[in-house]
């Protein structure tokens, strides 16, 4: 009788030892399958910190946001680009695009200035860019809905539109040809955008 008592007590020992085995082994699988599912903390967003800790702005010393567009600088008048600066580049752009265009036009958004690989060491655009590939302090031009090279300035139809002047700051640079219309250029820095800045201009006629 002892025996049997002692082999039963050694069945019960070894089903122990399994069990605490199986437990083990599960507990370990577990913690692994937890460490690899863990998500990786979010990188925090750079889309708008310059290296200052500000956002990047957008200006022009001829019209601030909002208000009416000078007659120099459209169809009506001169046809200049107005002059732009800009601020608070974010950490780790290496160039700038620039598009300008006016949303309110009648067969559709209407692109007036296109321009990309704008150097990030400028504070901005003169007054007057000519209308050529290169720019002088670097960058190239594309083309605008007139599918002009350069800048072509406010000319609604009729009544007041916007005009919005878009900045965005790239982590990269553009391998465009100087033809390339607004949409090449949104397509080549999907992915790549930094930060943005706008000045919005009205005109009316």
């Amino acid at each position: 009788m002892m025996a049997a008592k002692s082999k039963t007590l050694s069945a019960m020992g070894a089903d122990m030892l399994k069990r605490l085995s199986l437990l083990l082994f599960l507990f370990v699988l577990l913690a692994g399958c937890t460490g690899i599912a863990q998500p990786a903390a979010p990188a925090a967003p750079a889309d708008v910190v310059s290296q200052g800790g500000a956002r990047m702005k957008l200006t022009s010393s001829a019209f601030s946001e909002g208000t009416m567009i000078p007659v120099r600088y459209t169809c009506a008048g001169d046809d200049l680009s107005p002059p732009l600066a800009w601020s608070d580049i974010p950490v780790g752009a290496k160039s700038l695009a620039l598009i300008a265009d006016d949303p309110d036009a009648p067969v559709g958004t209407w692109v007036h200035w296109v321009a990309f690989n704008l150097p990030i060491a400028g504070r901005g655009l003169p007054e007057g860019i000519k209308d050529e590939k290169q720019l002088s302090g670097g960058g190239v031009q594309g083309a605008n809905s007139w599918r002009r090279l350069g800048y072509g300035g406010p000319c609604p139809p009729s009544g007041t539109h916007r005009y919005f002047f878009k900045l965005y700051a790239l982590d990269t640079i553009l391998f465009l040809d100087n033809r390339a219309a607004a949409k090449d250029v949104q397509v080549a820095m999907k992915g790549h955008i930094l930060a943005e800045a706008q000045l919005m201009g009205r005109f009316k006629r």
